[in-house]
Order: C-alpha cells, then structure tokens, then sequence
C-alpha cells in the first residue's frame, strides 16, 4: 500500500459539498454515506429547464448543461445561496443572509413556488419560464452523465492564484471533495489509482476540465476572471481537479485522511 502521507505530510478532507439544485448554491455536508456506483446524496438532484430547453419537464433525463439554467450562461443565479433540508427535502433560498424563497422539492405546489420566484429573479428571454425537474432514479443532472465524485486539491487553487495573481475563491469549481496536505496539481498523478477516504474506496477516472462557469465570482455573480485561460496560459491545459467513482461503499467525513492505495 503505497500512501500520500509521506513524512509529515497528511492529506485530509477539509470539505465536501454538494449541490442539489443545479447550478444553485452548494450545500456543506460535516459527513456523507457513500453507495457503491452513486455521486453523493442529492447532488444535482433537480435542475431548472429553461424555455428553450429541450428536456422534456414531464418526463425529465440526463441531457447537457445547455439545456438547464447553469452558471456558465445564468451568472446571476450565484447571487443566490441556499439551505437544504433533507429529510424533508426543503430548499431555502438566501440572498445577502435573508430568506427569499422556501420550497419543498419533492411536491408540486413547492416546485412551483420556486419556480415563481426563479422566474421573477432571472432575466425574460430564451432562457426565461422556468420549470423545477427532479432527475429519475439512478441519474443526477451533472455535466457528465455517468455519477461522479469530483474532486478539488486546495494547493492546486492556490497555485492558479500565483498566475492570476489575485485570489480564486475554490468554489468557482463546484466541487464535491476538497483535499489539504497535497502538493498542487499530484491529483493528477492518481489517475487510474484508487484512494481511500474513511471506509469508502474511490477510482480516479480523469482530469477535470474546465468551463467558462468558474469565471463566476461565488459570491457576487458577476464575471471577473476568466479561468480557463489562466489555467492553459500558465498550465498548458484547461483542467482543475478529479473526477472519480465509488467503487466501494462507506461514510466519509471531514478530517478523514486520503490514501492511495
């Protein structure tokens, strides 16, 4: 078994997040039960189609981004935070701290109410009358259609920061694991390893590539930077962080310690 916590060096899980309206807020999690084959619970469980998507609101599946509001193209929506009840599958959402809308996602007077509001907040047009979708069974409406887990190396967001030269918050990349301990870009040396993070096991598949939405400052919704080209003028590629599968079962929580097995 070989480790990457050589000598003082220990890599640990200093976040996880997931998001489970698309292209809305992340959801801090302190401890997630990973499923064999399955991202984390909720992640992208629901999405918003825009008017002129071509899902179906009726009968929703897996289609690509363009197809529902996202912030690559709907900057606004990261003006917006949101808390997520599971139990009782209650969204709320937040602006600046105050609640502005509140909605049960699994029934249909909740979904409309959130679509009422999204519909008032985002701009008219093409991508205007919004509809609330829940993804079927075994599907979750990321960018790539098989389940993932994607992973962030704090040290590498740093590292893109010495190119920018000024800071890059690390949620402009939606991650759903955060790692610390880790010199920046050895994520990329896991590829086609598996790690292990408290019971759960993980197969790194691929690098990360990257989309105009991590030109979204998290926090006021504008565009500001333009990551992809940082990332190919100082790196000669475009990606940041892992994309990984649960090919083994267990809960994860923050501080567990990674190891490459």
């Amino acid at each position: 078994m070989a480790s990457d916590t050589v000598g003082v060096m220990t890599v640990t899980l200093d976040r996880i997040y997931r998001f489970p309206v698309k292209g809305m807020g992340p959801d801090p999690l302190d401890s997630v039960a990973l499923q064999e084959g399955d991202g984390l619970p909720f992640d992208r469980h629901w999405a918003v189609v825009h008017g002129s998507s071509k899902v179906d609101p009726a009968a929703p599946t897996w289609a690509k981004k363009a197809n529902f509001l996202c912030l690559a193209r709907d900057e606004k929506l990261a003006q917006l935070d949101i808390a997520f009840d599971e139990e009782t599958r209650t969204l709320t959402v937040l602006r600046k701290g105050k609640q502005i809308s509140r909605a049960r996602l699994d029934d249909h007077m909740g979904r409309t109410l959130l679509q009422t509001f999204l519909a008032g907040f985002m701009p008219d047009g093409p991508r205007g009358n919004p509809k609330v979708v829940e993804a079927p069974q075994g599907v979750a409406f990321t960018d790539v259609e098989a389940a993932k887990v994607s992973i962030i190396n704090m040290a590498s967001v740093r590292d893109i920061e010495r190119v920018t030269r000024e800071p890059v918050d690390p949620m402009r990349f939606r991650g759903n694991l955060y790692l610390e301990g880790l010199d920046a870009w050895r994520e990329f040396d896991w590829i086609d390893k598996q790690i292990q993070i408290g019971d759960c096991v993980l197969q790194v598949l691929e690098r990360i590539d990257r989309c105009a939405a991590t030109n979204v400052n998290p926090q006021t919704g504008t565009i500001d930077m333009n990551i992809p080209l940082s990332l190919r003028k100082g790196f000669g590629h475009i990606d940041c962080g892992i994309h990984t599968k649960v090919v083994r079962s267990g809960t994860i929580k923050l501080g567990d310690t990674i190891t490459v097995l």
